[in-house]
């Protein structure tokens, strides 16, 4: 009887972190983290899809595809805002700009 009592416990824990977990994600960020208390945040969200960049309604990539921003700044920040999307599209130009072939 213990041991039921136990496992139940155990998989009613898992199951509500899983909850917390896609509740967070629910807003495209995957990390969110207050590094002072004047709202200096670090935050991980993934990355904007290229197509959509240059469009009114950004949509954010798969977080399983590894293209992960890596953020410091303001915690009011957003994944899709306008400031995420000049520093993205800037940086995919430059990624073209200097692609070398050998």
């Amino acid at each position: 009887m213990k041991i039921t009592k136990s496992f139940l416990a155990g998989l009613l824990l898992v199951g509500s972190l899983g909850a917390v977990n896609t509740a967070v994600a629910a807003d495209g960020v995957i990390e969110k983290v207050p590094l002072t208390a004047d709202s200096y945040c670090h935050e991980q969200f993934p990355a904007i899809q290229g197509r959509t960049l240059d469009t009114d309604d950004p949509t954010l990539k798969s977080a399983s595809t590894g293209d992960v921003i890596d953020y410091y700044g303001p915690c009011s920040e957003t994944p899709t805002g306008k400031d995420q999307q000049w520093e993205q599209r800037l940086e995919q130009e430059h990624r073209y700009e200097n692609s070398y072939e050998d």
